[in-house]
């Protein structure tokens, strides 16, 4: 049994304590949080008093990203590892010291459609990608799928990007439904990013376009071999035969490209969703880094990369201006 303690009590801090009680073999011991309801957990007023009734296997930071850092140091040099939820800090600089125990959760390239697409492309499907474009999620996280897809380790990337507003409707925000029938302005962040070594990535976001239903989420990954759109790619398969073939999951949750399956559901019969599967991905494979059964899940060094990525997005934006990352 592996157990952590949680810091934090908002929507994102539910998520955890919710998936603690569907996986067999994790726990949450207890929540710090400041909270009248009652919660499933054990709840503290300070990360001290949970510790010292509990010795966790870590702790996960899930606070306003101006609170984390003071939060995960604590809990460091408690001698505790750390999943952080992203971003990390506002300011990274005060974590570098403690950089080999945090950990940062960034769950988008674990959820069942990018990790089996992923799968495929890793597989040599489409030979070797060059390009990444991805308009279904926001900075960070865009550039973390982008550079998975890719293949590309941190470094230097040189960001030129603009925006285009336009009418659109929000039927469906955060909260819940909005019954709002008026289309209001919205908008849309366009941006070329090079990796360098010939990748590129294709950033294409709309203001709340995770939540709008009326809005796709798109992938699409290019390759010297062939193309992943979605959940299909296009490829040479024989002399002078281009096919495109699918990717199809199974009622089981199973993902098979032609006759291999590339993704296999390790939570089959639990009543996950596909954000509650890499959330609870992440989890286990957290566990299996502090118990050195595994690597490293996503390290803070690539969380302030790619948070510093989706900064430069938001620079050249706001400026008109071609903006490069540091190493």
């Amino acid at each position: 049994m592996t157990t952590f303690a949680l810091v934090g009590g908002g929507w994102r801090a539910s998520a955890y304590w919710r998936l603690a009680e569907e996986l067999d073999d994790m726990e949450c011991v207890g929540a710090v949080v400041r909270s009248a309801r009652p919660l499933p957990v054990p709840a503290y007023g300070s990360l001290a008093a949970c510790l010292a009734e509990h010795r966790p296997d870590f702790v996960i930071t899930a606070v306003p990203r101006t609170a984390n850092a003071a939060v995960v140091i604590e809990a460091v040099e408690r001698g505790l590892p750390v999943l952080s939820e992203t971003p990390p800090a506002q300011d990274v600089d005060p974590l570098w010291p403690y950089a080999e125990r945090i950990q940062v959760a960034e769950q988008y390239p674990l959820m069942p459609t990018h990790a089996s697409r992923l799968a495929a492309v890793r597989g040599g499907v489409i030979g070797t990608p060059g390009q990444a474009q991805v308009s279904s999620t926001q900075f960070h996280h865009a550039v973390a799928l982008m550079r998975a897809y890719l293949q590309a380790p941190p470094g230097p990337v040189t960001v030129r990007a603009t925006t285009h507003v336009a009418p659109l409707m929000q039927p469906l925000k955060r909260g819940g439904w909005t019954d709002d029938p008026d289309a209001k302005p919205a908008t849309t962040t366009l941006a070329m990013l090079d990796f360098g070594n010939g990748r590129s990535g294709l950033y294409d976001f709309t203001d709340n376009q995770t939540r709008n239903q009326l809005r796709f989420r798109r992938i699409l990954v290019r390759g010297s071999h062939g193309e992943l759109r979605d959940d299909e790619v296009v490829r040479l398969t024989g002399p002078r035969t281009i096919a495109t073939t699918p990717l199809v999951r199974t009622t089981a949750g199973d993902v098979a490209f032609g006759e291999k399956v590339v993704y296999r559901n390790a939570y089959r019969g639990k009543r996950l969703n596909d954000d509650e599967i890499a959330t609870a991905s992440m989890l286990d494979a957290m566990a299996a880094w502090v118990r050195g059964a595994g690597p490293p899940p996503y390290p803070l060094a690539e969380g302030a990369h790619d948070h510093a990525v989706g900064l430069a997005i938001e620079e050249a934006a706001a400026t008109g201006r071609t903006v490069t990352t540091a190493s």
